[in-house]
């Protein structure tokens, strides 16, 4: 027997450890008396048990975007809207602090971050990056182990009636290192079930013990999983529910400290009970997703899905079934919550997810263009009953999707060529060159996720430069990094001389005009028109002009005209790419651009031969220049705001903007107050609410000489120069008799902009300090990242308010009270440094530092009063004689230090050490000598000697000093106390 509970052990060892066993489709109805439930049903019956037979409360899923929570990029766990209630920082006026059980199905999103499933989508039976979570909860110990555990059983075995003799569990077996009991609680309620002993079985903390992060609320969990062998053979075990149990706190020094309340957090994901249910081992063969998958083959014309999966899968196809299926239900169900595809955080994880599920769908499934669109309506059919949201944006999701799909397949095609003509060039051992697929990445230029191009280069047997890659991506980070304080860094140039043999030879200046030429669509997206050019010279890294380059060459590029946008004003090189006219398949990145004496140099590295003469076309990456037209209107609208808020003489200093942020530096007599920081970000709000037109036109610069409120640099401008103008049309800005620039935006300017302020979304300003005396430097944001900003703001409010509501409840002890000391200080330091409105940033430090007194002065009265009592109790026994040498309780070397200064205020003539043994096996030593018994005895000599022979150190003065040390004999310390005392008077 011990040796077949032994085997099943191992087997539930490794099956927690890897991912779900299922290897092929299968049918394992547990009866033939009734059809399994359909995957609705499952849900809803699980939400009608908690709710009508045990009183739960149904909450709605909470958006997969995390409100408040920057260590998210989507919400990932059931628990995650909960946190609050877990860490105690639930706003009391809130409706969630009245919650105490509660259930729900939470929409999860397991992509990019710590817990990433992407890359295994497809691959396998039973990854997805979106699933349904099933769970309930208890706070504050409305109910606990013995409730949880038979509520689960209960559903499991009665309302889903799977077999018992089909359920295992596993319970928390202790961690002796970390001072953690077995939870035989847990094991003795299973079986009381009726759980076998040889099914109840347990493990340590990896498997069994849960926690939130490196520090906060966790507790031991039991795990209860389903035998897909049903008793043919060794035990095929699933995980279908975790119950954790959290009882203790881990504290910032690890330690684990019990939790004032106890609270039950569980969670069952949907896809696999459904998947058990239906007797499937594989949660694609399941009615969750059989409507898209039927979808899916009657859209492309390929063989039906038959769950093939590695080598057996030939063409990839069963793969791609699952792929496009799994990214459909995520693209959905996340652009339903307000999460579009994008250039960084989650938006980029999703626009990962959608050129992915394009490129299985085009070349895999031969889908037509527009399918994966199509789809939209099945997944709001199946989902939108239980997530409303779906239903509400159907129509929007669907023409998001189709949108990006037709933008990316044109990508795609030139990536396959390029890939296809690269390979060609190679050996049979030769690594794929990693600079050809950073080209060819989100991070480059085409847009394909690298994922994806290492699954392409796969798929035909060839690796890629890893190493290269990862060198790129470093440096790509140190320059991303760079971008928010830009630094002098080397740079191809034009030097005197080049410049004069270009006047010389009578070369015109660079025509940029064409980097205007771009329109709004009706759709609200932005339409940039490619630029035909003409390379008039070519110079290498140093300078000299060169009539062609080699592949790999660094290089200067001057062309005849140019679309980009070349660093000036204040405003980011435009990024991207050119190929020669007639030869599509060979990319010439563009790192940036530059002016120089009106000629535009293009900073290109080349992979092919380029030469004096060649024809090019041009494309600017797109998200990098709406990126950086976003942040420049944004500039404007702030520098507006800044003139409401302070006045019509506020002059800009400089500024400097690119695609992450934005920088503003603005002459200030004083730093601007909380409420300026405030009323500024309230203008910008109001006029990116109204969506204002932007209007750009070039006017002969003695049209602008006298209009009032016309804002410009201390710098020289071009003659005609460009106008823009927010809300009114240039020419009525500028007509002799108007105030048009005193009542809105009004600059002189030659940046991109965008066309209307509404795309601007929002702008937190996130930081603020003085440059020089009389210049102060402001760091904003704005879109999603400034929406986050103030979510996560928002979020620190209610941490700070709950922090206050605790303070003026008082502590109980002392140990309660310095434990709020700590988190008023840890919540401190993560204000001073989040990313969060700076307005509210100050608010919450000017409240957190009375707060932070508060609580000190707190402590102090009780450390005094549990002084006062310890040093009457140690009068009341040392009556008499010159010494007290002794042991009391503390809870700090600063009470011990209390008592020690007490006792010689009310008997002054008597010399004092005590010791205090603690918890973790220290000892705590204070001492103070009496009057007039230095210098021969001092109370630093003496804590020395005490200290010293319990293996520790001690410090301190003449007459009063502390030590710590560690000894399991107190008796022999105090000896030595008293031996040396008794020696020095």
């Amino acid at each position: 027997m011990a040796a077949a509970v032994a085997a099943a052990a191992g087997c539930l060892q490794r099956a927690i450890k890897r991912s779900c066993p299922w290897q092929g489709p299968s049918r394992q109805p547990f009866s033939t008396e009734s059809p399994p439930l359909h995957g609705s049903a499952v849900r809803d019956a699980f939400l009608s048990f908690f709710r009508d037979r045990h009183g739960h409360r149904l909450v709605p899923s909470a958006s997969v975007r995390p409100r408040g929570d920057p260590s998210l990029l989507f919400v990932n766990a059931g628990m995650n809207q909960f946190k609050p209630i877990f860490l105690g920082t639930v706003d009391p006026r809130s409706e969630m602090a009245g919650f105490r059980r509660v259930a729900n199905s939470q929409k999860c999103v397991r992509a990019g971050g710590r817990h990433n499933d992407l890359e295994d989508v497809g691959r396998d039976l039973s990854h997805h990056t979106f699933f349904e979570m099933l769970g309930n909860w208890a706070f504050g110990d409305e109910y606990f182990k013995e409730e949880a555990c038979g509520m689960a059983w209960e559903l499991l075995t009665q309302v889903y009636g799977i077999p018992k003799d089909r359920l295992w569990v596993s319970y928390f077996g202790g961690d002796s290192k970390a001072g953690l009991d077995p939870d035989l609680e847990s094991r003795d309620i299973w079986l009381s079930l009726g759980v076998p002993a040889s099914r109840v079985l347990s493990f340590g903390s990896q498997e069994n013990f849960w926690e939130m992060g490196d520090t906060g609320p966790c507790g031991p969990c039991t795990e209860i999983h389903y035998d897909l062998a049903g008793g043919m053979g060794a035990p095929q075990l699933v995980e279908l529910w975790n119950l954790v149990f959290m009882q203790h706190n881990r504290e910032a020094d690890g330690s684990l400290q019990p939790l004032p309340q106890r609270h039950v957090d569980t969670g069952m994901g949907l896809e696999r009970l459904v998947a058990v249910l239906q007797g499937r081992r594989s949660t694609y063969d399941t009615d969750l997703f059989s409507p898209l998958l039927n979808a899916i083959h009657k859209g492309c014309g390929v063989p039906p899905y038959s769950g093939r999966i590695g080598a057996a899968d030939e063409g990839h196809i069963d793969t791609a079934y699952r792929v496009v299926a799994d990214h459909i239900r995520t693209l959905s169900v996340c652009i339903a919550d307000g999460v579009t595809p994008g250039m960084s955080g989650a938006p980029l994880v999703l626009r990962r997810i959608l050129r992915r599920a394009v490129r299985f769908s085009t070349e895999i499934l031969q889908a037509p263009p527009g399918f994966l669109g199509s789809l939209v309506p099945v997944v709001v059919e199946m989902l939108g009953a239980t997530y409303p949201e779906l239903q509400k944006n159907s129509s929007q999701i669907a023409s998001l999707v189709s949108e990006d799909e037709a933008a990316f397949l044109a990508s795609l095609q030139r990536g396959r060529r390029i890939i296809d003509r690269t390979l060609r060039h190679l050996g049979p051992s030769d690594l794929f060159p990693a600079e050809v697929a950073w080209t060819l990445s989100l991070s480059g230029n085409l847009g394909l996720p690298l994922d994806l191009v290492e699954l392409m280069l796969e798929e035909k047997g060839v690796k890629l430069d890893s190493a290269g890659l990862e060198r790129l991506a470093q440096e790509e980070a140190q320059h991303r990094a760079q971008q928010a304080e830009p630094v002098q860094e080397e740079r191809l140039r034009l030097d005197v001389h080049a410049l004069g043999e270009l006047q010389r030879r009578g070369v015109p200046p660079t025509d940029d005009s064409p980097k205007y030429n771009y329109s709004l669509q009706p759709n609200g997206d932005y339409e940039f028109s490619l630029c035909e050019a003409q390379v008039l010279q070519l110079y290498s890294e140093n300078g000299t002009a060169i009539a062609s380059v080699g592949a790999g060459q660094r290089c200067g590029l001057l062309l005849d005209r140019t679309n980009f946008y070349a660093e000036q004003g204040g405003q980011a090189s435009d990024r991207g790419y050119l190929i020669r006219a007639g030869q599509q398949d060979v990319l010439f990145p563009v790192a940036q651009a530059q002016v120089c004496g009106g000629f535009i140099l293009h900073e290109v590295v080349a992979p092919e031969c380029l030469q004096v003469g060649d024809q090019v076309q041009l494309y600017v990456d797109k998200a990098w220049r709406l990126g950086c037209m976003e942040k420049h209107t944004a500039t404007h609208l702030l520098n507006w705001a800044l003139r409401q808020t302070l006045g019509p003489t506020t002059e800009q200093r400089g500024a400097h903007l690119n695609p992450e942020r934005l920088r503003f530096d603005v002459a200030t007599q004083t730093p601007l107050t909380t409420e300026q920081l405030q009323a500024v970000e309230s203008t910008v709000q109001e006029a990116v609410g109204q969506d204002k037109a932007v209007y750009m036109e070039e006017v002969p610069l003695a049209h602008t000489a006298h209009i009032p409120g016309l804002r410009s640099l201390e710098e020289v401008y071009p003659d005609p120069v460009r106008v823009v103008s927010v809300g009114v049309p240039v020419a009525h800005a500028l007509a002799a008799a108007s105030q048009a620039a005193l009542q809105t935006s009004v600059e002189l300017c030659c940046g991109t902009h965008l066309l209307r302020t509404g795309a601007v979304g929002d702008l937190v300003i996130i930081g603020e300090r003085q440059l020089v005396k009389g210049t102060t430097r402001l760091l904003a944001i704005t879109g999603e990242r400034a929406q986050q900003a103030r979510e996560v703001g928002q979020s620190l409010v209610q941490e700070v308010e709950a922090a206050k509501e605790r303070l003026s409840r008082g502590s109980q002890d002392l140990v309660a009270a310095h434990r709020l000391s700590k988190d008023i200080g840890r919540l401190t330091e993560v204000i001073d440094t989040t990313v969060m409105p700076q307005w509210q940033r100050r608010e919450l430090q000017t409240t957190l530092k009375t707060l932070q007194r508060r609580a000190n002065t707190a402590i102090r009265k009780m450390e005094k009063g549990q002084a006062a009592e310890k040093s009457q109790e140690l009068l009341k026994r040392h009556s008499k004689g010159p010494l007290i040498v002794d042991t009391v309780s503390a809870e700090s070397l600063s009470v011990l230090v209390k008592v020690v200064r007490q006792l010689c205020e009310q008997a002054p003539s008597i010399s004092v050490l005590l010791l205090s043994p603690q918890p973790t096996g220290s000892v705590l030593c204070a001492c103070q000598v009496a009057q007039g018994a230095t210098p021969t005895f001092t109370a630093k000599a003496w804590a020395l000697a005490v200290c010293s022979h319990m293996g520790g150190k001690a410090w301190g003065t003449q007459v009063v000093a502390q030590g710590t040390g560690n000894t399991a004999d107190l008796e022999a310390a105090l000896r030595t106390a008293r031996t040396y005392a008794l020696s020095q008077l």
